[in-house]
Parts: structure tokens; sequence; C-alpha cells
């Protein structure tokens, strides 16, 4: 290759990354951030999926017994906290038992939701969650 077209396509290169790097530090709509930084970038990937890995998912104690199932993920207006909203008792929908548990209280133990300490009792037990109108 052409030495000349070689130094013309790493400067382009280095150009269009700055370019790349300056955008992305920009701020959008003033001064607030559109997305996460690259930096945060790794731990977003390595969390949990409220789509693939809770909602839907079973969820069990850590006797390994079934205690209900996670109907919906809610993420707080201060968006500080998350909620597993658990479907428990019932059958086939009738007579089933909506709580809120706070996500941070799970764990992940090859591949199953657990939720340590708690019994289908506990949950029903709880106060019902009900979705504000």
């Amino acid at each position: 290759m052409n030495r000349s077209i070689l130094i013309t396509i790493v400067a382009g290169i280095v150009l269009l990354s700055e370019a790349s790097v300056s955008f992305s530090q920009q701020p959008v709509a003033g001064s607030t951030e559109l997305a996460v930084s690259v930096a945060e970038l790794r731990s977003v990937a390595t969390g949990w999926s409220a789509r693939r890995q809770i909602i839907g998912q079973t969820v069990y104690n850590d006797k390994g017994e079934k205690i209900g199932a996670v109907d919906d993920v809610i993420v707080a207006p201060d968006k500080s906290l998350s909620y597993a909203i658990i479907g428990a008792g019932g059958f086939l929908g009738v007579a089933k038992h909506d709580v809120a548990v706070p996500v941070g209280r799970f764990t992940m133990d090859q591949g199953k939701l657990v939720l340590s300490g708690a019994t289908k009792d506990a949950l029903k037990a709880a106060p019902p969650f009900e979705y504000a109108r």
C-alpha cells in the first residue's frame, strides 16, 4: 500500500475517533447526559435483565422450594430502588396475592432467583401490592 494513502487512512481514523469522543462527551439537552458512560457500561452489562432473568421467573427460597413467580418489576419514582412484584399463592391466578419485594433481596443461584428466608406463608402474610390508578 502506498505510504501516503496509509497515512491518510490513519489520519482519518484518528480524526473520526476524536470526533466521536468529543461528541459522546457533549451533554445532550443542556447538562443532562443521554446514556451511561463507557466506564458504567461494564456494570450495566453484568447486571440483571428484567426481561430475560427476572420477569416470569419462578422464585425459590433458600431451601429450594417454589414460593411464587415474578410478574413485574417496578422502578420507584425516585429511581433509587426497584421492586419485583411476586405473585404468591393461588391457582391459575385465582386468589393470587401480589407482593412487592426489593430486588436487592434476591440472589441468583445456578440460574434460579432465590429469596432467602421466604416461605409461601410469609409472602401471603405480607401486605398486598396494588398498582396506583
